[in-house]
């Protein structure tokens, strides 16, 4: 293990146990605040395991942090979720972006302001890892370049510790960029309320329309709720239709109609569709946007549309055929065909001449249950939905089942764990001591 270890660096990168098995990935780092100006000690590592649930890992359990990997020693590790203490405080959510002001090396003049972009930590001899370096983006109030980044001793650093009005957000941003979706959301879950906001309101109208699809409700409401409403409306334009009209969903009636009128007419119309269907019926889940090719395409053509790396796996495993107009609701559908299938026969071949129609499609007021049993007995990752003149409306996927049979909270960071799995009591321990 190195001497100095910079704590940005750690985020997203994978833990690993003893035997080479993977136990989740770094998502902060815990520093305990301590007397007078003394270095904050590093006293763990945040990990994210399976189904979100976070955990605190000891320093001391660490035996080799690197740019690859953070690997664990042996010993017993507390599996309860994640709490921060009161004299405690998080590297990215609590640290990063603060606004600071170095002092000048001779302790004389006002110093420099800067914005904190990375720590360090080192061990000491009595095997304690302090804060000893900060690294600074220098603040040159100049807008054609960025200041450059220089690295100081913690103790010429005042303002590190302190009010997060003092706060940005760029540094955070660029390491939840590289983070997927899903994550990136679990991540802002973390931050404060106002934290939260800030960041939230710095994304890109796509990628907060991507992340804003993994947000518990409320979360997702609290957001949109903070921006403008011209932004809100182009925000739920990159919205799949679904996710879009699920959010709305939560709000009050005027602003509903508020942002529907402020939305491009073609995007808001398969919106207002979905939000015509009652709850709980295939209508209501389905995604209006599936891949629609008409019969006289060929495969070749199929294929290039699953390939768009924009698509999910589950929209990009079938291609529906219906005959034109191939928007929703389309002429008469005619039946699927899925990717394997496209696979297997030659790239001229139209797809009129290899359509599967041997299963019966969706109505619109088909209900969760009923869907359910269909897509299992056929094994299905997407099934059709037609309207009584048996044109393509659109298609139920099986996140889409999945994400509305799940409680309503599954994505809150603040929902009850689940009962231990089994194996899991022999390492569950209070979190009595950092060791």
């Amino acid at each position: 293990m190195g001497t100095r270890v910079y704590l940005a660096r750690l985020a997203a990168l994978p833990v690993f146990d003893p035997n080479g098995d993977r136990v989740g990935r770094v998502r902060d780092a815990v520093v305990r605040l301590r007397t007078t100006n003394r270095p904050p000690q590093v006293v763990g590592l945040v990990a994210e395991m399976a189904l979100r649930r976070r955990i605190f890992l000891p320093i001391g359990r660490v035996t080799s942090m690197d740019a690859e990997a953070v690997v664990l020693g042996t010993g017993m590790l507390n599996l309860r979720r994640f709490e921060k203490r009161q004299n405690e405080l998080l590297i990215l959510g609590d640290l990063l972006d603060r606004r600071v002001t170095v002092l000048p090396e001779d302790g004389e003049g006002a110093g420099q302001t800067g914005t904190v972009v990375d720590l360090g930590m080192e061990l000491n001899r009595n095997n304690e890892w302090l804060i000893t370096r900060v690294a600074v983006r220098e603040h040159t109030g100049r807008l054609a370049r960025r200041g450059h980044v220089y690295q100081v001793e913690y103790d010429r650093v005042r303002g590190l510790v302190g009010p997060t009005d003092a706060q940005g957000t760029s540094n955070l941003l660029a390491l939840l960029e590289q983070m997927r979706p899903a994550d990136m959301a679990n991540a802002l879950q973390d931050l404060s309320d106002a934290r939260r906001n800030e960041v939230a309101a710095a994304l890109s109208d796509r990628t907060l329309a991507d992340v804003l699809e993994e947000l518990p409700e409320h979360d997702q409401v609290e957001i949109l709720a903070r921006l403008d409403r011209e932004r809100a409306a182009d925000v739920l334009e990159r919205m799949d239709p679904d996710d879009a009209a699920d959010l709305l969903a939560e709000l009050p009636k005027a602003e509903q109609v508020v942002l529907l009128d402020l939305m491009e007419p073609e995007e808001a119309a398969p919106v207002r569709q979905l939000m015509s269907y009652r709850p709980g019926t295939a209508g209501s889940v389905m995604t209006s946007e599936p891949v629609i090719l008409t019969p006289d395409a060929t495969v070749a053509e199929a294929l290039a549309r699953i390939r768009n790396p924009e698509l999910s796996p589950v929209v990009a495993a079938q291609v529906f055929v219906a005959r034109a107009p191939s928007a929703t609701p389309t002429g008469k559908y005619l039946g699927m065909v899925h990717f394997q299938r496209l696979l297997r026969e030659p790239p001229a071949a139209l797809l009129g001449g290899i359509v599967d129609n041997d299963l019966d499609p969706l109505r619109p007021e088909a209900t969760l249950p009923e869907i359910t049993k269909r897509m299992a007995t056929y094994d299905l990752v997407a099934m059709p939905v037609v309207d009584p003149a048996h044109r393509l409306v659109g298609a139920v996927t099986v996140d889409d089942v999945l994400d509305h049979s799940l409680p309503r909270d599954w994505r809150d960071r603040d929902a009850p764990d689940d009962e231990p799995a089994p194996g899991e009591t022999a390492v569950i321990l209070p979190r009595l001591s950092d060791e």
